[in-house]
């Protein structure tokens, strides 16, 4: 069960205002005073003996605690004790009149009512007895009061942070709703002021415990305190994350995505897009029905939860096993409106999501074109300001190009194809590749191919860059598509920097870039046969590294060698005829 779904235990009775205003040492002597009696008197009772006999062994126990806690040195300066003293003389008190009861065999209330009576009053004493082993376990009563709890500076050690964690715990797992509060607000404090801690809170700390304060049941304040907790832990480090996840968190905190205020739905939007960033937790979402839960937080949630929802959903989207149910259960639609209606940081990561499902095959590609993806994405290309988002939108229009129907829309829209050639002048090398990928598997009109002939001498300047991989490949391949415009020819031949740039790469010493690339541009150069052309890549030196490349065999050389020798053959032959 987890924590935050176990039954409340019964409370013990209320201690008197006498034994809270005592000091420690008075309650202990009191407590101790009792249990002596209750030690004895418990092998005399007549009546329920199996019950008194679990009893004896817990006071025995209790025993024990009392003489480890009398043996610290710094015991009575805990002010936790001042609230767990006077309500555990109170169980005893308790104990000692049913006690009496059972020693006489009278019971005023009958049986039945003595039965339950010893059974709260052995839960009771079940809970002081854990409370007292829990202050006793976490070592801060061999510390002084004032120094555990000092809030730790920057150059406090592990040992000094570690003995300040466990108090802090052991404050929020023992104390009342006033301890829990002071001790919740120290925990928000060294989260803040120290990122590096998180690490030491999740391994000091008891995270299931804390995951149990998100429970519905919890008091409000104490409830939004951990919630925010919890979503720093999972935001900070990736080992306090997986300890979170492994206590169980991920459900807990759906369930306040999906039932709790704004500002609560927001920390949890956060810790659980924080949580499935690790492929190993993100399939989990399923087992909540988490995904539901999320598409209705992009749909109808704040801005930032919007945010932080979607990119939950983009970390399940790379999980493979789990991107049919994003289709099944209606991502798509609130995905796509998102593009349009979110702001900056919930775009970028829709269109990331939308990105992975658009190539992850024809279901998810048809699903977006059924939305209306298709113009919206066109559209909002021209609008994006950021890199990321428009390199998203990209490679998923890119996706959707290889149906035919999206290609010929593509095809024949000159702002998007004037787009992607201001793209390729001046994007970073990820969208000038995928611009270029694009503008050669486009049958792109020649009137659109003249609009965009700038973006040649970017082209040839990215032939030059073996990396990322596929980038020459691809601007390789858009320059020659352009090239099969006459005038896109002669433009290129008269910029000088690229027809040197052609040159130097066909340079076998050059070993950066294949040959293959600009012979291919060489080649659709001088497929027109124009004397213009031949004469200026002459001139530029392009037939010696043409005669070199041809003589080591390179393929496409002796082609392109042909044809740039063409020039001359015509010349030669001309002055012949004329003499």
């Amino acid at each position: 069960m987890h924590p935050s779904e176990q039954p409340q235990p019964p409370q013990p009775p209320p201690p008197s205002e006498q034994s809270v205003s005592q000091p420690p040492q008075t309650l202990l002597d009191l407590i101790t005073s009792v249990l002596s009696i209750l030690l004895l008197s418990s092998l005399t009772v007549r009546s329920f003996v199996g019950r008194w006999q679990v009893l004896r062994s817990k006071l025995c126990s209790l025993q024990s605690s009392l003489s480890s806690i009398s043996e610290s040195p710094h015991w009575n300066e805990n002010s936790l004790l001042h609230t767990l003293f006077p309500s555990l003389l109170s169980t005893l008190q308790r104990l000692k009149a049913l006690s009496d009861q059972c020693t006489l065999s009278s019971f005023t209330g009958g049986k039945l009512l003595m039965q339950s009576d010893l059974d709260m009053a052995s839960s009771s004493l079940s809970n002081h007895l854990h409370d007292l082993d829990l202050l006793l376990r976490s070592g801060v009563l061999h510390q002084s009061n004032a120094i555990v709890l000092s809030h730790p500076g920057p150059d406090s050690d592990k040992d000094d942070l570690g003995f300040f964690i466990r108090d802090l715990f052991t404050r929020l797992q023992i104390g009342g709703i006033e301890f829990k509060k002071k001790a919740l607000e120290s925990l928000l404090q060294l989260l803040n002021n120290d990122e590096k801690s998180t690490t030491l809170v999740a391994k000091e700390g008891n995270v299931g415990y804390l995951i149990g304060l998100l429970d519905v049941n919890s008091q409000p304040l104490i409830r939004e305190q951990a919630v925010l907790a919890v979503s720093m832990l999972t935001s900070s480090s990736e080992d306090s994350r997986k300890i979170v996840f492994e206590e169980g968190g991920l459900g807990p905190l759906l369930r306040i995505l999906e039932t709790g205020s704004i500002p609560l739905k927001e920390k949890a939007a956060i810790a659980v897009e924080a949580i499935t960033a690790d492929p190993e937790n993100a399939w989990a979402i399923s087992a909540y029905g988490g995904i539901t839960v999320l598409i209705e937080a992009c749909r109808s949630g704040s801005q930032p939860t919007q945010t932080h929802a979607v990119g939950a959903l983009r970390n399940v989207a790379s999980v493979e096993d789990m991107k049919m149910a994003l289709g099944e259960e209606g991502a798509i639609p609130v995905l796509v409106q998102l593009l349009v209606s979110g702001i900056t940081a919930a775009q970028e990561k829709a269109a990331n999501c939308i990105s992975i499902l658009a190539s992850s095959g024809e279901y998810f590609r048809a699903l977006i074109i059924q939305e209306k993806g298709l113009p919206r994405l066109m559209h909002l290309i021209q609008d994006l300001s950021s890199s990321d988002t428009i390199e998203h939108v990209l490679r998923t229009i890119s996706s959707l190009s290889v149906a035919d129907s999206v290609s010929r829309i593509l095809s024949s829209s000159t702002a998007f194809i004037i787009q992607l050639g201001e793209f390729i002048k001046h994007g970073n090398m990820i969208l000038q590749q995928i611009s270029a990928s694009l503008l050669s598997n486009l049958s792109i009109t020649d009137g659109n191919k003249r609009a965009i002939s700038s973006c040649m001498g970017s082209l040839v300047k990215l032939m030059e860059s073996p990396k990322p991989v596929g980038l020459q490949d691809a601007a390789a391949e858009a320059i020659v598509s352009l090239l099969t415009v006459r005038s896109n020819r002669k433009e290129l031949v008269r910029d000088e920097k690229s027809v040197m740039r052609l040159v130097q790469m066909l340079d076998p010493k050059n070993e950066a870039v294949s040959k293959k690339f600009p012979l291919m541009v060489v080649t659709a150069v001088l497929s027109g046969g124009s004397g213009g052309c031949r004469k200026r890549l002459v001139a530029a030196g392009a037939n010696k590294h043409l005669q070199s490349l041809a003589e080591m065999e390179v393929s496409g050389a002796k082609k392109a060698l042909q044809r740039l020798a063409g020039s001359r053959l015509k010349s030669i032959f001309s002055r012949t005829r004329r003499e």
